[in-house]
């Protein structure tokens, strides 16, 4: 809720937001870059804002992260840090003050920099707060040329549907972009799109800190609609020469111009003394801390016996159902984009409805939503097919990334698993690309029994973790004596899962391919032919020793159901050339983009059949 402010509180709010002004040229000009236009333009907006909410319970998201410089400096003043420690940061390596917004810096709930994501994030603190029962007002800043973004519309209509109305929007509205005036960029109602959104919109002058107030004070107070307040503002405000110039959006003073600068604005510090700041060492690398993440009972692991023909799919549904159901109390969320039958979501939806949220067909709004939801304590699981999870949202979970969520991201219809519905379907570069996202665990299990066991250790672990399977029913492994591979086993994240023994080669094979290679050996063992059969559900935590045992036996066979230049065969082959481990190295996946057509059939294409491994083992060792 925001707090009443006498005339007497106002003043000095008002003589704060000058001094930010200051602070705000000084450390864009020292730094030598920096976005000093938006941030003179929406300062009046961050230092009403962190001086009347309450910063225990509020949150206030930056969706136009660059606008750094304002936030910093507000944030400074409020008390939470020293401001000079800002200015002698200011993008400097090792500081925690990086050119856009980031949570190592107190008061900043996540980072942002990619435009248009911040309304999202706020739905996911909104979400966590409803499963948490908790009372949080939630205030987005936003730039006006960003409301171009698609996504923007996603959050917009997952607002309004779920009654988000703890969360209010306040749009910088400066009219100035890169390319000059937002109109002549692209015209845009601002307005009418929110309004039509079920938004009340209320209109102010946004460097009249009564203004602010007062709609602050109507927004947070009224929880019967979500508002927005669109900011009349002006880019580079307080500096007459440089007012209503695109050119500072993103191009500080430079020292002439800080020379002139200093007749229009009272520093705190003489320039040179701050000069001086920038060359001391910055004096700690600042560490994170971990979001918090509930503590969760994984249950029971379930049992598929070996008569069981299910697909990994409905294993990984079944293992959420029944961790939710262990654990009753928790702070679960779920995130569907109309696809819950076929991600095997639907169960849970409908047992736990109050914990489920439907988005329609918004992903990359939800894959925000669901990694900003994880960050506060709940088990925040986002379903879809990996086109749309990975592929379509990599942008989206990139920045789940870098804020070092703990998502749980359970991809189904992987590979050319996904049959018939084609190249635009077909997910086969999803380890290409996460394997650029640092932190984040991906996990594709050999059968259902690994599902179950994997699924369970993902929703009681911190992290971001990807589970990935197909489409198809997976038969369950069993050992060589026809046991079932997995009973009795527990999950350990990176162990290799010696399927079948042999001496002449080795077979290192992606999750349900598994199957396929079991099958193959059969054939092999039959004509006297004996290789290794190692299933990998980690690829990106092999065991370099794995890798090495395989070079030193012979050849070494890599079976997958992705693009070998990117997926377990690239990953081998840089675990080999970094390690000096020399190995005759045989790629078996997907090259290219894959026919349309039933999943054996597409394997056929590339080789990938029982009877094609064997052929391919075959010209090599015979």
């Amino acid at each position: 809720m925001i707090k009443d402010l006498t005339p007497e509180k106002f003043n000095e709010i008002a003589d704060i937001s000058r001094k930010s002004r200051a602070d705000i040229l000084a450390m864009t000009n020292l730094a030598g870059s920096g976005h000093p236009g938006g941030s003179l333009s929406s300062i009046d907006i961050y230092t009403l804002l962190y001086h009347t909410i309450d910063m225990d319970t509020d949150r206030v998201v930056i969706s136009h992260g660059h606008t750094s410089p304002a936030v910093y400096s507000s944030l400074a003043r409020r008390g939470l840090f020293d401001p000079k420690e800002v200015i002698k940061g200011f993008r400097r390596v090792g500081s925690i003050f990086e050119g856009h917004v980031e949570p190592t810096v107190p008061g900043v709930p996540w980072a942002s920099g990619n435009l248009g994501q911040g309304l999202s994030v706020a739905c996911g603190l909104a979400i966590a707060s409803r499963v948490k029962n908790l009372e949080m007002d939630c205030f987005v800043v936003m730039g006006d040329g960003e409301q171009q973004k698609g996504q923007i519309s996603e959050a917009r209509r997952f607002i309004r549907k779920y009654n988000l109305n703890n969360i209010t929007v306040i749009i910088d509205n400066n009219m100035l972009q890169i390319s000059g005036n937002r109109l002549d960029v692209m015209p845009q109602d601002i307005r009418a799109e929110f309004e039509s959104a079920g938004f009340v919109c209320v209109e102010i002058d946004g460097h009249d800190l009564y203004q602010i107030h007062s709609s602050l004070k109507m927004a947070s107070g009224d929880k019967t609609a979500p508002y927005v307040i669109l900011a009349r503002t002006t880019m580079g405000k307080g500096l007459s020469f440089i007012e209503n110039k695109e050119k500072y959006h993103g191009c500080p003073l430079n020292n002439d111009e800080m020379a002139m600068a200093l007749t229009e604005i009272d520093l705190d510090w003489p320039l040179e003394e701050l000069r001086a700041l920038r060359n001391e060492l910055i004096d700690e690398e600042h560490i994170r801390s971990s979001w918090p993440f509930p503590r969760i009972s994984p249950g029971e692991a379930h049992l598929y016996e070996k008569d069981v023909l299910t697909d990994n799919r409905s294993a990984m549904g079944n293992a959420l159902l029944d961790v939710a159901r262990k654990n009753p109390s928790a702070p679960f969320a779920v995130f569907d984009c109309d696809l819950a039958g076929s991600v095997k979501t639907d169960a849970f939806a409908g047992a736990f409805p109050d914990k489920f949220f439907q988005s329609g067909i918004m992903e990359h709004h939800t894959a925000v939503m669901a990694g900003a939801a994880s960050s506060q304590g709940v088990v925040s699981v986002f379903a879809d097919f990996g086109i749309f999870g990975i592929d379509e949202t990599y942008n989206q979970q990139r920045l789940n990334a870098i804020n070092e969520a703990h998502l749980k991201l359970m991809c189904t219809h992987l590979g050319v698993d996904v049959g018939e519905d084609g190249k635009t379907h077909q997910c086969i570069d999803y380890l290409g690309l996460m394997r650029n996202l640092e932190g984040f665990s991906a996990i594709i299990p050999l059968d259902p029994n690994e599902t179950d066991l994997a699924t369970r250790w993902a929703l009681t672990q911190p992290g971001n973790c990807m589970i990935g399977v197909g489409r198809s029913k997976t038969p369950v492994i069993t050992d060589i004596d026809g046991n079932v591979f997995f009973k009795g086993k527990t999950f350990t994240y990176g162990t290799a899962h010696h399927l079948r023994t042999g001496s002449r080669a080795t077979m290192f094979v992606l999750g349900a391919m598994s199957f396929q290679a079991v099958k193959a050996w059969e054939i092999l063992m039959s004509e006297g032919i004996d290789i290794e059969i190692v299933g990998i559900s980690c690829p990106f935590a092999v065991d370099i020793r794995e890798v090495a045992q395989a070079a030193h036996a012979g050849p070494v066979f890599v079976i997958e159901d992705h693009l070998s230049i990117s997926g377990l065969a690239a990953q081998i082959a840089y675990i080999s050339a970094t390690n000096s481990i020399a190995m005759e190295l045989i790629p078996m996946g997907i090259t290219g983009f894959p026919p349309s057509g039933p999943s054996d059939k597409c394997l056929n294409c590339f080789g990938l059949l029982p009877e094609d491994l064997v052929k391919k083992v075959k010209r090599r060792l015979t």
